[in-house]
């Protein structure tokens, strides 16, 4: 009878085995196609699909040579709350892929128990002790569990490209936060420079009216041009004082603990590129974000489709049973027991057809989703790159109408000193000087958010070898 048992348990084992090996036979189609989207091989050219590349650069700031942003850039990794919060999910899903592969493994329990019990017709009572290895394990016949592997390995992905993502936009927010804060330093000192200019003026037109050589009007006209310019520089110092205040919170830090002496110094940006390759977008965060949901929706879908199929498990069991504990571990009191289970659900009221047809909307949205990714970086770098060329036009444009002013306001000045024209055409002048000084600052810093922008677009840099001046 025992080699009879024996016999049974290997042919249960061998029918097991058997199912695993046939079950390559209905498993899924692997989910492991990424999706693709047609893009300009260079934002105009002819046509490539798109490939998944390599992940964006994280030192793609120090293309700005300054020290000063080196350091925050640093402090920004270790002190920004948002990408703990975003490490705190990529450790979570971390977590579900090992949770999923366990499942590909038998679980074994230690099982131990004592009990007492009398009969129902009053008869003596009897005691019991027992102490059990059960053994269970899912034969993942259909690839059921696999592809559950496979959607954790996927969100995983996006987890971290998610989180590339925020850091990425997490540094090009602090450069373009710091080049604002330089900008409005060197507004500050322009400013400086025009109200001594401005006071200057005030006190020589008080003299002359003194000297009854202006009337009255000259010096309110020169008192006002003065006020104005001290208005502005204010106005300047507080949006000075806010910025430094954004950039201290972006890196975890008190609005007020960030102390930063100003330099009036703007970043050295980085040639343009002439070109820009598509491929570059491959590095993008947000794209391969996209992708990686694609490919966790599909393995989802190949979940949905196994629900159709029977469950195939296997069950051990080998323990001791006594009715003293001296004699737990005796040959006699030996138990043990060897089995497959087959389970398969024949009505659900269509909550399996319900489930596939579920994942194969999420699949049909999770491609959407990646189409528009790209469809919208691709904009993203035709706009910024259009911007930044354009930017660095107006710059020359602006720094000649500069100098035009200033011109103009050395001229009238000499004229109002030999008294050919009034108080009021320096007054003009001075006011457009100061302007134009002001909109060509303010269109180097339009440039150079222009260029942090495109940076950000592509990845965090572009090669070099396509860059011109």
């Amino acid at each position: 009878m025992k080699n009879k048992q024996t016999g049974h348990s290997y042919a249960t084992v061998l029918l097991c085995l058997s199912l695993a090996g046939c079950g390559s036979w209905f498993k899924p189609p692997a989910p492991s196609q990424r999706p693709t989207v047609r893009v300009p091989e260079a934002f105009g050219a002819a046509q490539n699909p798109m490939l998944l590349g390599e992940s964006v650069d994280r030192a793609w700031w120090t293309l700005f040579q300054d020290p000063v942003l080196d350091g925050l850039q640093q402090q920004l990794e270790s002190g920004n709350v948002n990408l703990q919060v975003l490490s705190a999910k990529v450790r979570q899903a971390q977590a579900s892929v090992a949770s999923a592969q366990a499942s590909l493994f038998p679980s074994v329990s230690l099982n131990a128990g004592a009990g007492r019990s009398v009969s129902a017709a009053g008869g003596a009572s009897s005691n019991s002790v027992s102490l059990g290895l059960p053994l269970a394990w899912e034969i993942d016949v259909w690839g059921r569990i696999d592809a559950q592997t496979q959607v954790a390995k996927a969100n995983l992905q996006a987890s971290r490209e998610d989180m590339a993502l925020a850091r990425l936009s997490a540094q090009a927010s602090l450069v373009q936060i710091y080049i604002a804060m330089r900008t409005a330093e060197r507004q500050q000192a322009v400013l400086e420079l025009a109200q001594a200019a401005y006071e200057r003026a005030l006190t020589l037109t008080r003299y002359r009216y003194e000297a009854g050589v202006v009337s009255a009007a000259d010096v309110a006209q020169a008192e006002s041009q003065w006020q104005s310019a001290v208005a502005q520089g204010i106005d300047v110092q507080t949006t000075r004082q806010q910025l430094s205040h954004s950039l201290s919170v972006l890196l975890g830090q008190a609005p007020s603990a960030l102390q930063m002496s100003a330099t009036q110094a703007l970043p050295v940006l980085p040639a343009l590129p002439a070109l820009v390759p598509a491929s570059l977008l491959q590095r993008r965060p947000d794209i391969r974000a996209a992708e990686s949901r694609v490919l966790a929706a599909q393995a989802q879908l190949g979940v949905a489709q196994t629900a159709f199929f029977p469950t195939f498990s296997f069950a051990a069991n080998l323990g001791f049973k006594s009715t003293d504990l001296a004699s737990l571990l005796n040959a006699s009191a030996r138990l043990w027991s060897l089995g497959p289970t087959l389970a398969l659900s024949l009505l659900d009221g269509g909550q399996r057809q319900a489930a596939k047809d579920d994942a194969k909307a999420a699949l049909e949205l999770a491609a959407l989703n990646y189409q528009q990714a790209v469809l919208t970086a691709l904009q993203e770098v035709e706009d910024n790159l259009v911007a930044a060329h354009q930017l660095q036009a107006q710059e020359a444009a602006q720094a000649q109408a500069l100098q035009a002013a200033q011109r103009n306001l050395r001229i009238t000045e000499a004229q109002y000193a030999a008294g050919t024209v009034s108080y009021l055409n320096v007054v003009t002048a001075q006011a457009s000087a100061l302007t134009a000084q002001r909109n060509l600052l303010e269109v180097q810093s339009r440039r150079a958010l222009a260029v942090t922008q495109l940076l950000k677009n592509l990845g965090g840099r572009w090669d070099a070898d396509v860059a011109v001046k």
